[in-house]
């Protein structure tokens, strides 16, 4: 994916799938990707793009600001707000999470590395202790569970049962992320999406659709956090 020369905010793909010139927003690095189908040439694509510059603006816009950690601010972990509050007990731990505060102990300068790296932690955690005992309940073996910083899926498996998520699932309410671990966990069995995989990740998820759609209506806030 090539960046275009004239704006660092836009990008170029060529699509085997596509069908017709497109436009996509992307939330999680603020930019936009024009997609090509084979054989249009570059030059076309920009004409388009050039006609679509206020719905671009408007789109950009709409996204939420983004939301550093950092003292006083609130943040979502496991759908709940919690406020960041630097804490100066030495005795305390680095960050510790309770009666709806993150407090963070040391230097302003380390909160958002400190805040990070525990909601890391807590979402490899939480992804793991939820995966494994579906697993378990479909009779097929988990071989790790990571998390990453991706931004085109919440959640991958492999061939070898390894399940990878999207640390940022650590801000989504609880039913959300038993959806997103039951769709990887599913994968163990079916590794396609035909109609036995979404009946096995409804047994293991009731109302995923509620889920998915919550997933899509606040894709945006989950990546402006960080």
């Amino acid at each position: 994916m090539a960046a275009y020369e004239s704006d660092p905010r836009v990008s170029i793909r060529v699509s085997p799938r596509a069908r017709r010139i497109a436009l996509r927003i992307d939330a999680a690095e603020r930019k936009v990707e024009l997609v090509l189908p084979p054989g249009v040439p570059t030059s076309h694509g920009l004409r388009f793009l050039a006609g679509k510059q206020g719905w671009i603006a408007a789109r950009l816009a709409a996204l939420p600001q983004p939301v550093r950690f950092a003292e006083g601010v609130v943040i979502p972990v496991l759908g709940i707000p919690h406020r960041i509050r630097r804490e100066d007990d030495p005795t305390v731990p680095p960050v510790a999470i309770r009666d709806g505060e993150i407090r963070v102990r040391g230097d302003p300068a380390h909160i958002e590395r400190r805040v990070r790296d525990h909601l890391v932690a807590i979402a490899r955690a939480e992804l793991a202790d939820r995966a494994r005992p579906l697993a378990a309940r479909i009779g097929r073996k988990l071989a790790r569970v990571g998390v990453r910083d991706t931004k085109s899926r919440w959640g991958s498996c492999s061939g070898r049962g390894n399940l990878s998520f999207s640390w940022r699932l650590v801000f989504a309410p609880g039913p959300v992320i038993n959806y997103v671990v039951a769709h990887e966990v599913a994968h163990l069995a079916e590794m396609n999406h035909g109609p036995r995989f979404w009946r096995l990740v409804e047994s293991l998820s009731p109302d995923s659709a509620a889920a998915r759609a919550w997933l899509k209506r606040h894709r945006s806030r989950l990546f402006s956090y960080g």
